[in-house]
């Protein structure tokens, strides 16, 4: 094991970013990804095409299509899955580790069990392991263009994620750090669903004053949940809450906007899928949401409708008339 070195476990565009944001310190870093193909290409262009195009990798970034040479090559593992694949990599990498130090940035909820992935981590790889989790208003095309952005690492071990904000910190990307994970990651699971509400009513034509009551109202939903489950509620106030929900829903780099836009044109979840081309993590966790919320009896409704135009066959604008006549109460 190389100290200093870390390996980011996943391609997808976020994963990428985060490698070449390590190897532009001129620090080792290491990306690895699920397919041999892809990897051979990331070798022979030295850069994402697919992902992150025009976008070349600095000379100390390594891509490593041997998960266990990847894994055994560091001292901190970062996995930037989707959702659904996180607890596969887990096992996958069990056999390889040795005292590293576990991070991830991926954003969601597990389907089948409706856990957060710290749960997950926890079941996979027991307590002699550390975790963290890297979350914030991220795009990141931005990030591997070095513009400035602000993310959160938060971890129960404080040495843990101070070490690692220190690792991913620069001139234009600040790592701020705290101890909520629960919150952390609830937020990053959460917006996500929102993001789709808020394309959906930009690609009806609401309007600004439709999408900041949805993003103030969306806030109060995911902080209704983080409270049921132990989170800090002010978390919910900062970069892993409302920066990320924010971003989120206003700007159209974000695949979940994206996709609400194209059900609010009245494209199918299948056809809209296809027209984005890459995982769509709110509409796997809003099917989550609704199950969970469910049974925690956390009133939901955004994230509810969300649901339903997805799983329900809704109509974009029914879902939108529904939400209005909810009946008056206090805020």
């Amino acid at each position: 094991m190389e100290a200093g070195n870390i390996c980011v476990l996943g391609a997808g565009s976020w994963g990428t970013a985060l490698a070449i944001l390590l190897a532009q310190q001129g620090k080792q870093s290491t990306l690895w990804a699920h397919s041999n193909d892809h990897v051979q290409q990331l070798i022979n262009d030295r850069s994402n095409e697919r992902y992150l195009s025009g976008i070349h990798f600095p000379d100390s970034l390594i891509l490593e299509p041997k998960l266990e040479q990847a894994v055994k090559s560091a001292d901190t593992i970062l996995i930037s899955v989707p959702s659904h694949a996180f607890r596969e990599i887990l096992k996958n990498i069990k056999p390889h580790l040795n005292h590293q130090k576990i991070a991830w940035a991926s954003k969601g909820l597990e389907a089948e069990s409706h856990k957060l992935l710290s749960q997950v981590a926890h079941e996979e790889l027991g307590n002699e392991f550390s975790f963290a989790v890297v979350s914030g208003p991220t795009f990141a095309r931005e990030v591997a263009m070095g513009l400035p952005t602000a993310i959160t690492v938060a971890s129960t071990d404080d040495v843990l994620a101070k070490n690692l904000a220190q690792r991913l910190h620069t001139d234009t990307f600040r790592a701020y750090t705290c101890d909520d994970i629960i919150g952390v990651q609830i937020g990053g699971a959460v917006k996500n669903v929102l993001a789709i509400a808020a394309g959906i009513a930009d690609g009806l034509g609401f309007g600004a004053n439709t999408r900041t009551a949805l993003i103030t109202r969306g806030l109060a939903e995911m902080s209704r949940l983080g409270h049921q489950l132990g989170a800090e509620q002010m978390t919910f106030m900062g970069l892993a809450g409302l920066g990320d929900l924010v971003l989120t829903c206003t700007d159209d780099q974000s695949r979940n906007r994206r996709f609400g836009k194209a059900l609010a044109a009245g494209s199918s979840p299948e056809q809209a899928f296809e027209e984005i081309q890459q995982v769509v993590e709110g509409a796997l966790t809003a099917k989550v949401i609704h199950e969970f919320a469910g049974e925690l009896n956390v009133d939901m409704p955004i994230c509810e409708q969300v649901y339903r135009v997805i799983y329900d066959d809704l109509p974009a604008k029914q879902a939108v008339i529904e939400l209005l006549e909810r009946r008056q109460k206090a805020e």
